[in-house]
């Protein structure tokens, strides 16, 4: 199963036996920038919102994400608990363990008029909607808004942006990993230099994310 160069840059593709065409990244560090976060996410239409911005201001697994229930949130103390995540066989987890996460005050309340918008019951999975759906509309509007490389990107890569922004703005390691769920060498690997952003990307990183770490 031979892999050839496409004409995007990083892109690879190959046919199995079966011929299947598949695609491969060269690289799946890319996070997003914060000017082309708002491009993508103006893109969307407003019902589809909130699953994009609750996979970055959580920084979430689409698998987390997507088990999500309007219970799982503590409306006085802006939290959100991920019940249902990846189980680390390497640690010998026989059940996911949950992560009880701070959001900001702002994200909480587009949540809030989700659920009544759209008559969720607090027993109710909070999204009706598969992953590949969710990751398709993701390439879709990343097409519309002029992403140069909008092939590198998957619902991960939201993730990986939630933790660079995080860094970026100065939260300690400590605490980006247990967000993320990760240990430090994870985080090592995974997310790259603050300085990769500039003064104006983290003003409006902050406006984006909100509250959630008092970062002026």
């Amino acid at each position: 199963m031979k892999l050839e160069q496409t004409d995007k840059e990083g892109l690879k593709k190959g046919i199995r036996s079966n011929e299947i065409s598949y695609s491969v990244r060269d690289d799946r560090s890319r996070f997003f920038y914060p000017n082309e976060w708002i491009s993508f996410i103006n893109q969307v239409r407003n019902k589809n919102k909130l699953i994009y911005e609750t996979l970055l201001q959580t920084g979430a697994r689409i698998s987390e994400a997507l088990a999500l229930k309007p219970l799982d949130f503590d409306w006085d103390r802006n939290n959100v608990t991920l019940r249902v995540t990846k189980l680390k066989a390497r640690k010998n987890e026989r059940v996911g363990k949950a992560r009880t996460l701070n959001v900001s005050s702002q994200f909480m309340r587009k949540v809030r008029k989700y659920i009544s918008d759209n008559y969720v019951n607090d027993s109710e999975l909070l999204f009706n909607v598969h992953k590949v759906s969710v990751y398709l509309t993701m390439r879709n509007n990343l097409k519309k808004a002029g992403i140069k490389d909008w092939w590198n990107f998957g619902l991960h890569n939201i993730r990986k942006t939630t933790g660079n922004w995080l860094k970026a703005l100065g939260v300690p390691a400590e605490e980006i990993c247990l967000r993320l769920g990760h240990d430090y060498n994870t985080y090592l690997k995974h997310y790259g230099s603050p300085n990769l952003f500039d003064r104006k990307d983290k003003i409006q990183i902050v406006k984006i994310l909100g509250d959630v770490y008092d970062v002026k």
